[in-house]
């Protein structure tokens, strides 16, 4: 049987939160995937490049594999009652609700992660608490059906670990070969533990404005799930 696999498009996604993903779990066989939003229009990442959804919340069939992908716009979606409600109906019946980075905090505000283990991009993790969550500090972490992975690049990691929940461990190793995903970055600047102390202070500062509305947002998320 087809898996269907949906992942939420929205304006302002982080485009790689999206297509890592999206390119390993379609390179499995017998998988459908879906981008799904509101409408048709075309949507626009965070970096400037243009999707198109596939499927709107209301055409939507069950999901097996429901995905949360994360960027700017993840503010709006988690005061968005439609998106919300999406998310919470999607979750009843599929197989694995998962998130990449900052998607997760959207999962939260939909009361999806309440007394589990999850995780999310660097910056943010702390917002996890308040809505629910308990903290794992990893690049891709699970809890019964539930699987986030950590900021951005982390989506890879993350869609190989569901290959191999969804197939086998062979079939997401074949995957692994044929993208080509042996990670050997030129610097050791991936996570603040091992980035340089001015590198982690400009990163900070990059972020302090959206850490700023982020944390008012998850502050009335927090209490609408009290």
């Amino acid at each position: 049987m087809t898996l269907q696999i949906g992942f939420v498009l929205f304006p302002g996604i982080q485009q790689l939160d999206l297509t890592g993903p999206y390119d390993v779990l379609g390179s499995l066989p017998d998988v459908k995937l879906h981008l799904v939003w509101k409408d048709l229009d075309p949507i626009t990442s965070s970096t400037g490049l243009v999707f198109t959804p596939t499927m709107t919340y209301a055409d939507c069939p069950r999901l097996d594999v429901i995905c949360m992908p994360g960027g700017s716009g993840v503010g709006a979606l988690m005061e968005d009652p439609q998106t919300l409600d999406f998310l919470k109906v999607q979750a009843q019946t599929a197989r694995y609700v998962t998130s990449v980075c900052t998607g997760s905090l959207v999962l939260g505000a939909a009361g999806l992660l309440r007394g589990r283990k999850a995780t999310t991009h660097w910056a943010y993790h702390d917002m996890l608490a308040p809505l629910g969550a308990i903290l794992v500090q990893d690049r891709v972490v699970r809890d019964g059906n539930l699987l986030t992975g950590g900021g951005i690049t982390a989506g890879i990691d993350f869609a190989l670990t569901l290959a191999a929940e969804l197939y086998s461990e062979a079939a997401a190793q074949l995957v692994q070969l044929q993208i080509e995903y042996a990670p050997a970055p030129p610097f050791e600047a991936g996570n603040p533990e091992t980035a340089p102390p001015h590198v982690v202070e400009e990163a900070r500062k990059r972020t302090a404005d959206s850490r700023k509305t982020r944390g008012e947002i998850v502050a009335r998320a927090a209490a609408r799930l009290s």
